[in-house]
Formats: structure tokens, C-alpha cells, sequence
């Protein structure tokens, strides 16, 4: 595999992670980022794609997964097939979100193989997708959001949902766990979880009123989330803020893995919206649930 330069953001008693991988496609590399702990639980496949692999040029250079940011359908869709090629799936198993900035969860299953691809959605404001039926591929999609990886492991079940800062003040990964816990009976104790590349606290500056929303949620850990900057300017850390989240959900420290990849920091590996000023394509995250027998 090439050597890839990817900046981490130390912290301090924990181990790097996602980890990047690497698979041969014919004759291209395909690198991506991969979480040890949900790899262990060995009832999925997942992944959180780089901007590396794919055939968009540009801007969108060049595994860019988004259709509706300006950049030409063969290609995304091509770059699509590269990653079920990766992941091992059908270009016809996977299935999308349609993200904006809610927290609306949507159970979805093998009807919905397809959609936001090769076919129509039929649903929209979307921002996490559960199931509980083999083969699916979960789809979200970011470019400094925070993604949130979970996996069942005594249920047989999974969610994977985008997080910006209005799904987090919003408790988007309570959301998930709930709406899992609803359809599946999932216990939030045998839930494995991650939190996905985004943007760090330090590149994330944001105005006093979002300031303000997450110190009235987050009472009692502002200093834990926000550095005042002055001027009515903070720093964000949306990081801890969705670990909080997650862990008063009642998912385990041991079960939850946290990233230390920021988006905006890896601006040649990784799209970011604010790196790159809004000229941009999006990473894609994918979580499906293996077949019992495939284990």
C-alpha cells in the first residue's frame, strides 16, 4: 500500500484510530479508514472512504460520492462501484440517506436496496438509517460532519447516522440508539460503537448563539466542548460533545471508539467543507450487517 501522510490530533491515553486500509481494485488502489473495534465484533462491513480511488477530477477529485454538488453522474456513479467492489457488496445494495441536518432515523431493509442510487428515495429529511437484515449497505455522507457508527452485537442490528452540529446539540446518536431500541429491542450495553473522521475542535470556530445551544444541552461540561475565544467566538468540540452523548445513552467506554482524524486537517486526503471553502465532494460512510453464516 502507498504511504499516506495522515494528520492526527493527539489524545492524550488513547490509541490512534480509524486505522487506513488498503484493497486492490484490478489495477487501482482503493484506501479507506476502517474502526478496529467494530472490524472485532465480526458481524459487519464498513467503512469511511477517502477522497483518493475514484475517477472525479477537479474540485471533486476524485472519490467524490455526492450527485448533487456539480460534478458529472458517470463518475459518482463509477466511484460507487468502486466502493461495493471494496466492501464486496452489490452497486444495488446500497442505500441513502437524505441528510438536513434533522434527526430523523429511518428503519429501511431490502426494499429500500437501491435507493438515492438507482432509484427514487421515496422518503426525505433523513439523517440515520437503521436495519436489521443482512446485506444492506448503510449510507451517509460528510465533509466535516460527524459520523456515528453502531452495531448491535447481541440483536444483530445496525445504525449509522450524520451528526453536524445541530444533529449533536440534537442528540442525533440517543436518536439512533432509541429509534434501534424501538425496532430491534436493541440495549444501548450491547451496542458497539464510533465516531467517525470530522472536523477537530481546533478548526471548528462557531458563533455564540451555536455556543449557546450547547451550553444550555451540554450543562455541565461546557469546558469539556467549548474554548472561549472572544469576540463571541468558540471553538467546538464536536468529538467530545457526541462522545457525552453517546455514553449518557448508556453505550459502554470499553464499546466506543473515538476518532483522532480531522477532515480539515487532511484536506488532500479527506474532503472538507471548510478547508476547501465549499468547493468540494463528500466522503462516504457504509456500515451493512453480515449473514450469520458468513461469520
Amino acid at each position: 500500500m502507498a504511504e499516506y501522510t495522515l494528520v492526527r490530533k493527539e489524545r492524550e491515553g488513547r490509541q490512534p484510530t480509524p486505522v487506513m486500509r488498503s484493497r486492490l481494485l484490478a489495477s487501482v488502489e482503493f484506501p479507506y479508514l476502517s474502526f478496529p473495534i467494530l472490524e472485532r465484533t465480526g458481524i459487519v462491513e464498513h467503512c469511511f472512504t477517502t477522497r483518493l480511488g475514484g475517477i472525479s477530477r477537479g474540485i471533486y477529485e476524485s472519490l467524490n460520492l455526492s450527485f448533487t454538488r456539480g460534478d458529472d453522474r458517470l463518475a459518482v456513479e463509477e466511484n460507487f462501484r468502486r466502493v461495493s467492489k471494496a466492501l464486496g457488496c452489490r452497486y444495488e445494495d446500497f442505500v441513502l440517506s437524505d441528510q438536513t441536518h434533522t434527526t430523523n432515523v429511518r428503519r429501511v431493509g431490502k426494499v429500500d436496496a437501491g435507493k438515492g442510487l438507482t432509484r427514487e428515495r421515496g422518503y426525505a429529511d433523513v439523517d440515520g438509517l437503521i436495519t436489521d437484515e443482512p446485506g444492506l449497505v448503510l449510507s451517509t455522507f460528510y465533509a466535516d460532519c460527524v459520523p456515528l457508527y453502531f452495531v448491535d452485537v447481541k440483536r444483530r442490528a445496525i445504525g449509522l447516522s450524520h451528526s453536524g452540529w445541530r444533529g449533536t446539540v440534537g442528540r442525533m446518536g440517543r436518536a439512533t440508539l432509541e429509534a434501534m431500541r424501538r425496532e430491534f429491542g436493541t440495549r444501548p450495553q450491547d451496542v458497539v460503537s464510533a465516531i467517525g473522521p470530522s472536523i477537530c475542535q481546533d478548526c471548528y470556530e462557531v458563533s455564540e448563539d451555536v455556543a449557546e445551544e450547547f451550553m444550555h444541552e451540554f450543562s455541565g461540561h461546557e469546558a469539556e466542548i467549548l474554548i472561549d475565544k472572544g469576540n463571541g467566538k468558540y471553538q467546538l468540540d464536536l468529538w467530545r460533545a457526541n462522545e457525552i452523548v453517546l455514553l449518557e445513552a448508556g453505550i459502554k467506554q470499553e464499546h466506543l471508539s473515538v476518532t483522532d482524524v480531522c477532515t480539515c486537517c487532511n484536506p488532500k486526503l479527506l474532503f472538507s467543507h471548510r478547508a476547501s471553502h465549499g468547493k468540494r465532494g463528500n466522503l462516504g460512510a457504509f456500515l451493512s450487517l453480515r449473514a450469520s453464516n458468513e461469520n
